[in-house]
Protein backbone atom coordinates (compact mmCIF):
# COMPACT_ATOMS: atom_id res chain seq x y z
CA UNK A 1 0.00 0.00 0.00
CA UNK A 2 1.23 3.48 -0.79
CA UNK A 3 -0.11 6.97 -0.19
CA UNK A 4 -0.69 9.27 -3.11
CA UNK A 5 0.40 12.90 -3.13
CA UNK A 6 -3.10 14.14 -3.96
CA UNK A 7 -4.74 12.32 -1.04
CA UNK A 8 -4.73 13.60 2.55
CA UNK A 9 -2.11 12.30 4.94
CA UNK A 10 -3.01 9.05 6.61
CA UNK A 11 -5.09 7.76 3.67
CA UNK A 12 -3.66 4.93 1.64
CA UNK A 13 -4.54 3.54 -1.74
CA UNK A 14 -4.26 -0.17 -2.41
CA UNK A 15 -2.29 -0.97 -5.53
CA UNK A 16 -4.47 -3.57 -7.20
CA UNK A 17 -1.72 -5.31 -9.11
CA UNK A 18 -2.31 -8.45 -11.10
CA UNK A 19 -0.41 -10.42 -8.49
CA UNK A 20 -2.66 -9.15 -5.69
CA UNK A 21 -5.80 -9.85 -7.70
CA UNK A 22 -4.65 -13.39 -8.48
CA UNK A 23 -3.80 -13.94 -4.81
CA UNK A 24 -7.26 -12.78 -3.73
CA UNK A 25 -8.79 -14.98 -6.39
CA UNK A 26 -6.86 -18.05 -5.23
CA UNK A 27 -7.72 -17.33 -1.58
CA UNK A 28 -11.39 -16.73 -2.32
CA UNK A 29 -11.67 -19.93 -4.34
CA UNK A 30 -10.02 -21.92 -1.55
CA UNK A 31 -12.26 -20.33 1.10
CA UNK A 32 -15.45 -21.01 -0.87
CA UNK A 33 -14.40 -24.59 -1.60
CA UNK A 34 -13.37 -25.19 2.03
CA UNK A 35 -16.56 -23.67 3.41
CA UNK A 36 -18.66 -25.79 1.06
CA UNK A 37 -16.75 -28.91 2.09
CA UNK A 38 -17.17 -28.02 5.79
CA UNK A 39 -20.90 -27.43 5.38
CA UNK A 40 -21.43 -30.73 3.55
CA UNK A 41 -19.38 -32.63 6.15
CA UNK A 42 -21.27 -31.00 9.05
CA UNK A 43 -24.65 -31.85 7.49
CA UNK A 44 -23.59 -35.45 6.91
CA UNK A 45 -22.48 -35.73 10.54
CA UNK A 46 -25.68 -34.14 11.85
CA UNK A 47 -27.93 -36.31 9.69
CA UNK A 48 -26.12 -39.56 10.48
CA UNK A 49 -28.03 -42.12 12.68
CA UNK A 50 -25.28 -42.02 15.30
CA UNK A 51 -25.80 -38.31 15.78
CA UNK A 52 -29.57 -38.49 16.22
CA UNK A 53 -29.36 -40.22 19.57
CA UNK A 54 -30.54 -43.66 20.71
CA UNK A 55 -33.72 -44.42 22.60
CA UNK A 56 -32.85 -46.16 25.82
CA UNK A 57 -35.66 -48.62 26.47
CA UNK A 58 -36.04 -51.38 29.00
CA UNK A 59 -38.68 -54.05 29.19
CA UNK A 60 -41.59 -52.92 31.33
CA UNK A 61 -39.79 -49.54 31.72
CA UNK A 62 -43.12 -47.74 31.46
CA UNK A 63 -44.35 -49.56 34.63
CA UNK A 64 -41.29 -48.60 36.68
CA UNK A 65 -40.88 -44.87 37.49
CA UNK A 66 -37.22 -45.31 38.51
CA UNK A 67 -36.32 -46.88 35.19
CA UNK A 68 -38.07 -44.11 33.29
CA UNK A 69 -36.11 -41.49 35.22
CA UNK A 70 -32.78 -43.20 34.55
CA UNK A 71 -33.65 -43.56 30.88
CA UNK A 72 -34.53 -39.88 30.56
CA UNK A 73 -31.26 -38.93 32.30
CA UNK A 74 -29.22 -41.08 29.96
CA UNK A 75 -30.98 -39.59 26.88
CA UNK A 76 -30.38 -36.06 28.16
CA UNK A 77 -26.68 -36.66 28.74
CA UNK A 78 -26.30 -38.33 25.34
CA UNK A 79 -28.01 -35.45 23.55
CA UNK A 80 -25.83 -32.91 25.36
CA UNK A 81 -22.65 -34.79 24.51
CA UNK A 82 -23.76 -35.05 20.90
CA UNK A 83 -24.49 -31.33 20.64
CA UNK A 84 -21.18 -30.49 22.29
CA UNK A 85 -19.33 -32.72 19.82
CA UNK A 86 -21.09 -31.04 16.92
CA UNK A 87 -20.20 -27.57 18.22
CA UNK A 88 -16.61 -28.64 18.74
CA UNK A 89 -16.45 -30.08 15.21
CA UNK A 90 -17.89 -26.89 13.72
CA UNK A 91 -15.62 -24.58 15.74
CA UNK A 92 -12.40 -26.48 15.07
CA UNK A 93 -13.25 -26.92 11.41
CA UNK A 94 -13.87 -23.18 11.10
CA UNK A 95 -10.53 -22.42 12.78
CA UNK A 96 -8.79 -24.87 10.45
CA UNK A 97 -10.55 -23.30 7.46
CA UNK A 98 -9.39 -19.84 8.49
CA UNK A 99 -5.79 -20.99 9.00
CA UNK A 100 -5.69 -22.84 5.68
CA UNK A 101 -7.26 -19.85 3.93
CA UNK A 102 -4.41 -17.69 5.18
CA UNK A 103 -1.86 -20.33 4.15
CA UNK A 104 -3.49 -20.63 0.74
CA UNK A 105 -3.32 -16.84 0.38
CA UNK A 106 0.43 -16.92 1.04
CA UNK A 107 0.90 -19.82 -1.35
CA UNK A 108 -1.30 -18.01 -3.88
CA UNK A 109 0.96 -14.94 -3.60
CA UNK A 110 4.01 -17.08 -4.33
CA UNK A 111 2.31 -18.95 -7.18
CA UNK A 112 1.02 -15.71 -8.71
CA UNK A 113 4.52 -14.26 -8.60
CA UNK A 114 5.85 -17.38 -10.27
CA UNK A 115 3.19 -17.27 -12.97
CA UNK A 116 3.68 -13.54 -13.62
CA UNK A 117 7.47 -13.70 -13.67
CA UNK A 118 7.61 -13.96 -17.50
CA UNK A 119 5.33 -10.93 -17.70
CA UNK A 120 7.73 -8.94 -15.52
CA UNK A 121 10.65 -10.06 -17.68
CA UNK A 122 8.82 -8.97 -20.83
CA UNK A 123 7.95 -5.63 -19.22
CA UNK A 124 11.54 -4.92 -18.20
CA UNK A 125 12.92 -5.86 -21.62
CA UNK A 126 10.23 -3.90 -23.44
CA UNK A 127 11.05 -0.78 -21.40
CA UNK A 128 14.64 -0.94 -22.64
CA UNK A 129 13.59 -1.11 -26.29
CA UNK A 130 13.25 2.17 -28.16
CA UNK A 131 13.61 3.46 -31.70
CA UNK A 132 17.40 3.17 -31.34
CA UNK A 133 17.49 -0.56 -30.49
CA UNK A 134 14.50 -2.08 -32.26
CA UNK A 135 16.74 -4.95 -33.28
CA UNK A 136 16.53 -6.36 -29.74
CA UNK A 137 13.93 -9.01 -28.97
CA UNK A 138 12.20 -10.39 -25.89
CA UNK A 139 13.20 -13.97 -26.83
CA UNK A 140 10.97 -15.61 -24.22
CA UNK A 141 11.83 -19.24 -23.41
CA UNK A 142 9.26 -21.97 -23.04
CA UNK A 143 7.32 -24.55 -25.03
CA UNK A 144 5.78 -23.55 -28.33
CA UNK A 145 2.19 -23.87 -27.04
CA UNK A 146 2.76 -21.71 -23.95
CA UNK A 147 0.48 -18.67 -23.91
CA UNK A 148 3.09 -16.31 -22.45
CA UNK A 149 5.71 -17.43 -24.96
CA UNK A 150 3.20 -16.87 -27.76
CA UNK A 151 2.62 -13.37 -26.39
CA UNK A 152 6.37 -12.72 -26.37
CA UNK A 153 6.76 -14.08 -29.90
CA UNK A 154 3.90 -11.87 -31.07
CA UNK A 155 5.58 -8.85 -29.54
CA UNK A 156 8.87 -9.85 -31.20
CA UNK A 157 7.06 -10.02 -34.54
CA UNK A 158 5.67 -6.54 -33.92
CA UNK A 159 9.17 -5.26 -33.13
CA UNK A 160 10.49 -6.81 -36.34
CA UNK A 161 7.81 -5.07 -38.40
CA UNK A 162 8.45 -1.78 -36.61
CA UNK A 163 12.17 -2.16 -37.24
CA UNK A 164 11.55 -2.64 -40.95
CA UNK A 165 9.16 0.33 -41.01
CA UNK A 166 11.63 2.58 -39.16
CA UNK A 167 14.47 1.57 -41.49
CA UNK A 168 12.28 2.28 -44.51
CA UNK A 169 11.31 5.64 -43.01
CA UNK A 170 14.94 6.57 -42.38
CA UNK A 171 15.89 5.63 -45.93
CA UNK A 172 12.92 7.57 -47.27
CA UNK A 173 13.83 10.70 -45.28
CA UNK A 174 17.46 10.46 -46.38
CA UNK A 175 16.53 9.95 -50.02
CA UNK A 176 13.89 12.68 -49.93
CA UNK A 177 16.37 15.09 -48.38
CA UNK A 178 18.88 14.28 -51.11
CA UNK A 179 16.30 14.61 -53.88
CA UNK A 180 15.10 17.96 -52.52
CA UNK A 181 18.60 19.32 -51.93
CA UNK A 182 19.87 18.49 -55.43
CA UNK A 183 17.54 20.82 -57.40
CA UNK A 184 17.98 23.56 -54.81
CA UNK A 185 21.75 23.33 -55.18
CA UNK A 186 21.45 23.30 -58.97
CA UNK A 187 19.11 26.29 -58.92
CA UNK A 188 21.46 28.23 -56.71
CA UNK A 189 24.44 27.35 -58.87
CA UNK A 190 22.68 28.51 -62.04
CA UNK A 191 21.78 31.83 -60.43
CA UNK A 192 25.27 32.35 -58.96
CA UNK A 193 26.90 31.66 -62.34
CA UNK A 194 24.65 34.22 -63.97
CA UNK A 195 25.35 36.81 -61.28
CA UNK A 196 29.09 36.20 -61.47
CA UNK A 197 29.19 37.58 -65.01
CA UNK A 198 30.19 41.25 -64.97
CA UNK A 199 27.71 42.39 -67.61
CA UNK A 200 25.12 39.70 -68.46
CA UNK A 201 22.81 40.44 -71.37
CA UNK A 202 19.05 40.01 -71.40
CA UNK A 203 19.24 36.77 -73.36
CA UNK A 204 21.56 35.18 -70.80
CA UNK A 205 19.38 36.33 -67.89
CA UNK A 206 16.29 35.03 -69.64
CA UNK A 207 17.93 31.63 -70.12
CA UNK A 208 18.88 31.56 -66.43
CA UNK A 209 15.31 32.44 -65.40
CA UNK A 210 13.89 29.74 -67.65
CA UNK A 211 16.34 27.23 -66.23
CA UNK A 212 15.48 28.24 -62.65
CA UNK A 213 11.76 28.04 -63.49
CA UNK A 214 12.19 24.52 -64.88
CA UNK A 215 14.06 23.47 -61.75
CA UNK A 216 11.27 24.94 -59.59
CA UNK A 217 8.64 23.03 -61.55
CA UNK A 218 10.64 19.85 -61.01
CA UNK A 219 10.66 20.57 -57.27
CA UNK A 220 6.89 21.09 -57.34
CA UNK A 221 6.39 17.72 -59.03
CA UNK A 222 8.60 16.06 -56.45
CA UNK A 223 6.77 17.66 -53.52
CA UNK A 224 3.41 16.76 -55.05
CA UNK A 225 4.57 13.17 -55.46
CA UNK A 226 5.74 13.07 -51.84
CA UNK A 227 2.39 14.44 -50.63
CA UNK A 228 0.51 11.89 -52.71
CA UNK A 229 2.66 9.11 -51.30
CA UNK A 230 2.05 10.30 -47.73
CA UNK A 231 -1.71 10.65 -48.22
CA UNK A 232 -1.90 7.20 -49.81
CA UNK A 233 0.01 5.60 -46.95
CA UNK A 234 -2.30 7.19 -44.37
CA UNK A 235 -5.26 5.24 -45.80
CA UNK A 236 -7.76 7.97 -44.80
CA UNK A 237 -9.90 9.03 -47.76
CA UNK A 238 -13.42 8.92 -49.09
CA UNK A 239 -14.51 6.20 -51.46
CA UNK A 240 -17.24 5.96 -54.05
CA UNK A 241 -18.45 3.43 -56.61
CA UNK A 242 -16.53 3.76 -59.87
CA UNK A 243 -15.50 1.94 -63.03
CA UNK A 244 -11.82 1.40 -63.72
CA UNK A 245 -12.53 1.71 -67.45
CA UNK A 246 -13.78 5.28 -66.93
CA UNK A 247 -10.77 6.12 -64.78
CA UNK A 248 -8.35 4.85 -67.44
CA UNK A 249 -10.23 6.71 -70.18
CA UNK A 250 -9.94 10.02 -68.31
CA UNK A 251 -6.26 9.45 -67.64
CA UNK A 252 -5.46 8.58 -71.26
CA UNK A 253 -7.33 11.66 -72.44
CA UNK A 254 -5.19 13.84 -70.17
CA UNK A 255 -1.99 12.10 -71.27
CA UNK A 256 -2.83 12.32 -75.00
CA UNK A 257 -0.75 15.47 -75.64
CA UNK A 258 2.33 13.87 -74.04
CA UNK A 259 2.18 10.51 -75.80
CA UNK A 260 5.28 9.76 -77.86
CA UNK A 261 4.21 9.43 -81.48
CA UNK A 262 6.55 6.52 -82.22
CA UNK A 263 5.14 4.22 -79.48
CA UNK A 264 2.11 2.06 -80.28
CA UNK A 265 -0.63 2.28 -77.67
CA UNK A 266 -3.11 -0.62 -77.55
CA UNK A 267 -6.19 0.02 -75.39
CA UNK A 268 -8.77 -2.61 -74.42
CA UNK A 269 -11.21 -1.37 -71.79
CA UNK A 270 -13.96 -3.61 -70.40
CA UNK A 271 -16.22 -2.67 -67.45
CA UNK A 272 -14.52 -3.19 -64.09
CA UNK A 273 -16.70 -1.82 -61.27
CA UNK A 274 -15.15 -1.36 -57.85
CA UNK A 275 -15.09 1.19 -55.02
CA UNK A 276 -12.33 3.63 -54.25
CA UNK A 277 -11.07 7.19 -54.34
CA UNK A 278 -11.22 8.56 -57.87
CA UNK A 279 -8.32 10.99 -57.49
CA UNK A 280 -5.97 8.39 -56.04
CA UNK A 281 -6.92 5.78 -58.62
CA UNK A 282 -6.33 8.30 -61.40
CA UNK A 283 -2.88 8.91 -59.97
CA UNK A 284 -2.29 5.15 -59.84
CA UNK A 285 -3.18 4.73 -63.51
CA UNK A 286 -1.28 7.89 -64.45
CA UNK A 287 1.87 6.58 -62.82
CA UNK A 288 1.52 3.14 -64.41
CA UNK A 289 1.01 4.53 -67.91
CA UNK A 290 3.55 7.31 -67.41
CA UNK A 291 6.13 4.82 -66.18
CA UNK A 292 5.47 2.66 -69.25
CA UNK A 293 5.80 5.67 -71.57
CA UNK A 294 8.98 6.82 -69.92
CA UNK A 295 10.80 3.51 -70.30
CA UNK A 296 9.38 2.26 -73.60
CA UNK A 297 11.98 2.75 -76.36
CA UNK A 298 11.33 4.19 -79.80
CA UNK A 299 9.22 1.83 -81.87
CA UNK A 300 7.96 0.00 -78.77
CA UNK A 301 4.42 -0.61 -77.62
CA UNK A 302 2.20 -0.19 -74.56
CA UNK A 303 -0.92 -2.19 -73.78
CA UNK A 304 -3.55 -0.94 -71.27
CA UNK A 305 -6.50 -3.17 -70.37
CA UNK A 306 -9.27 -3.25 -67.77
CA UNK A 307 -11.80 -5.95 -66.98
CA UNK A 308 -12.65 -8.78 -64.60
CA UNK A 309 -10.18 -11.49 -63.68
CA UNK A 310 -11.80 -14.34 -61.75
CA UNK A 311 -14.62 -11.92 -60.98
CA UNK A 312 -12.31 -9.24 -59.56
CA UNK A 313 -11.84 -5.84 -61.28
CA UNK A 314 -8.33 -5.34 -62.64
CA UNK A 315 -6.25 -2.81 -64.52
CA UNK A 316 -3.23 -4.06 -66.43
CA UNK A 317 -0.37 -2.17 -68.10
CA UNK A 318 2.23 -3.98 -70.22
CA UNK A 319 5.07 -2.37 -72.16
CA UNK A 320 8.05 -3.41 -74.20
CA UNK A 321 11.55 -2.29 -73.41
CA UNK A 322 14.78 -3.39 -71.75
CA UNK A 323 14.66 -6.64 -69.83
CA UNK A 324 14.20 -6.06 -66.10
CA UNK A 325 15.88 -8.69 -63.89
CA UNK A 326 13.27 -10.63 -61.96
CA UNK A 327 15.11 -10.16 -58.66
CA UNK A 328 15.17 -6.38 -59.19
CA UNK A 329 11.39 -6.02 -59.60
CA UNK A 330 10.51 -5.71 -55.86
CA UNK A 331 12.99 -2.85 -55.42
CA UNK A 332 11.16 -0.78 -58.05
CA UNK A 333 8.34 -0.27 -55.55
CA UNK A 334 10.67 1.34 -53.03
CA UNK A 335 10.88 5.17 -53.02
CA UNK A 336 13.67 6.71 -55.11
CA UNK A 337 14.71 3.37 -56.58
CA UNK A 338 15.74 3.29 -60.24
CA UNK A 339 17.50 0.73 -62.40
CA UNK A 340 20.54 1.98 -64.22
CA UNK A 341 19.60 0.60 -67.64
CA UNK A 342 16.10 2.13 -67.35
CA UNK A 343 17.42 5.67 -67.41
CA UNK A 344 16.33 6.47 -70.98
CA UNK A 345 14.04 9.50 -70.72
CA UNK A 346 14.03 8.86 -66.95
CA UNK A 347 13.06 12.35 -65.87
CA UNK A 348 11.13 11.09 -62.83
CA UNK A 349 12.14 10.89 -59.21
CA UNK A 350 11.75 7.16 -58.59
CA UNK A 351 8.44 7.64 -56.78
CA UNK A 352 6.01 6.48 -59.45
CA UNK A 353 5.72 2.81 -58.57
CA UNK A 354 6.08 3.43 -54.85
CA UNK A 355 2.99 5.67 -55.07
CA UNK A 356 1.24 2.93 -57.04
CA UNK A 357 2.05 0.44 -54.26
CA UNK A 358 0.83 2.83 -51.55
CA UNK A 359 -2.48 3.56 -53.34
CA UNK A 360 -3.05 -0.13 -54.05
CA UNK A 361 -2.35 -1.04 -50.42
CA UNK A 362 -4.77 1.66 -49.22
CA UNK A 363 -7.47 0.14 -51.46
CA UNK A 364 -6.67 -3.42 -50.38
CA UNK A 365 -5.63 -4.15 -53.96
CA UNK A 366 -3.00 -6.70 -55.01
CA UNK A 367 -0.17 -5.98 -57.41
CA UNK A 368 1.43 -8.69 -59.54
CA UNK A 369 4.52 -7.57 -61.45
CA UNK A 370 6.22 -9.79 -63.98
CA UNK A 371 8.68 -9.45 -66.81
CA UNK A 372 7.06 -8.31 -70.03
CA UNK A 373 6.89 -10.58 -73.09
CA UNK A 374 9.36 -8.31 -74.95
CA UNK A 375 11.20 -6.81 -72.02
CA UNK A 376 9.67 -4.07 -69.91
CA UNK A 377 7.10 -4.85 -67.23
CA UNK A 378 3.73 -6.57 -67.00
CA UNK A 379 1.85 -5.00 -64.06
CA UNK A 380 -1.62 -6.15 -62.98
CA UNK A 381 -3.50 -4.43 -60.13
CA UNK A 382 -6.46 -6.47 -58.81
CA UNK A 383 -9.04 -4.68 -56.67
CA UNK A 384 -11.58 -6.15 -54.22
CA UNK A 385 -14.88 -7.08 -55.78
CA UNK A 386 -17.09 -6.11 -52.80
CA UNK A 387 -17.11 -3.37 -50.19
CA UNK A 388 -16.55 -5.80 -47.30
CA UNK A 389 -13.41 -7.02 -49.04
CA UNK A 390 -12.21 -3.43 -49.31
CA UNK A 391 -12.40 -2.74 -45.57
CA UNK A 392 -12.97 -6.02 -43.75
CA UNK A 393 -9.91 -8.10 -44.70
CA UNK A 394 -6.38 -6.89 -43.88
CA UNK A 395 -4.01 -7.14 -46.81
CA UNK A 396 -1.16 -9.60 -46.51
CA UNK A 397 1.59 -10.30 -48.96
CA UNK A 398 -0.22 -10.63 -52.30
CA UNK A 399 -0.14 -14.13 -53.70
CA UNK A 400 1.05 -14.53 -57.22
CA UNK A 401 -1.65 -15.22 -59.76
CA UNK A 402 -1.51 -18.36 -61.89
CA UNK A 403 0.38 -18.19 -65.12
CA UNK A 404 -1.71 -16.59 -67.83
CA UNK A 405 -1.42 -16.11 -71.56
CA UNK A 406 1.04 -13.37 -72.46
CA UNK A 407 -0.19 -10.63 -74.74
CA UNK A 408 1.47 -10.56 -78.08
CA UNK A 409 2.84 -7.43 -79.62
CA UNK A 410 -0.04 -5.25 -80.79
CA UNK A 411 -0.45 -4.86 -84.50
Amino acid sequence: MSATASEPAGRFRIRWSARLRLTLLYGTLFFVSGATLLAVTYLLVVQSPASKGTKVTTMNASRNPAVREITAEISYVADRERQEAQRTLLTRSGIALGVMTGVSGGLGWLVAGRVLRPVRVMTERARRISAHNLHERLAMPGPADDELKNLGDTFDGLLARLNVAFDAQRRFVANASHELRTPLTLQRTVIEVALSKPDPDVKALRAVCERALAIGEDQERLIEALLTLASSQSGVFRTEPLDLADVVTDVLDDLAPTRPGNVTLDISLAPAATEGNTSLLERLVTNLVGNAQRYTPHGGWIQVTTGLQDGAPTVRVVNSGPVVPREAIPSLYQPFQRLGHRSARADGHGLGLSIVAAIARAHRARIVTEQGPEGGLDITVTFPRRREELYGVPLSDPPRTPARERPGRPA
